[in-house]
């Protein structure tokens, strides 16, 4: 169970996703890495705008895909078997509990810590914008 705090007025949504215990061949190589991040941006039903992974030397995968809603990322060390991910989302729609199942099922593994955080203060930001509109008339 995923516990999220009670702000109901933020901006975004940011999830932090920290997967463990996951077989090296599912972190190592580009390919894998950005098949499963997609599927997670799928699971999510997120809307894939653009994609950009990078493979390093021996190995390891960073990788991001924006999204319209805003963007999930991931970094894998496969020396660790672990994977650190996050969803930034702005929309009330993303169901970023079944990314998370995904991931689990994707990196068969239930070693799983998620952190969640709301950003941004929707009434605060809606203050100030005011007063920078009216600067800029």
């Amino acid at each position: 169970m995923i516990q999220k705090p009670l702000r109901q007025n933020a901006i975004g949504k940011h999830w932090l996703i920290e997967v463990y215990g996951i077989a090296s061949e599912f972190l190592e190589k580009k390919e894998v890495v950005q098949d499963i991040l997609n599927g997670t941006v799928n699971a999510a039903r997120a809307t894939k705008v653009s994609e950009s992974f990078h493979q390093f030397s021996p190995y390891g995968v960073s990788g991001v895909i924006v999204i319209e809603e805003s963007h999930f990322t991931v970094h894998t060390w496969p020396e660790y078997g672990y994977a650190a991910i996050d969803f930034f989302t702005c929309g009330e729609n993303i169901r970023c509990e079944d990314a998370v199942d995904y991931l689990k099922q994707a990196f068969n593994t239930q070693e799983v810590e998620v952190q969640f955080f709301d950003r941004g203060s929707l009434a605060k930001a809606q203050s100030l914008s005011k007063n920078i509109m009216t600067n800029k008339l």
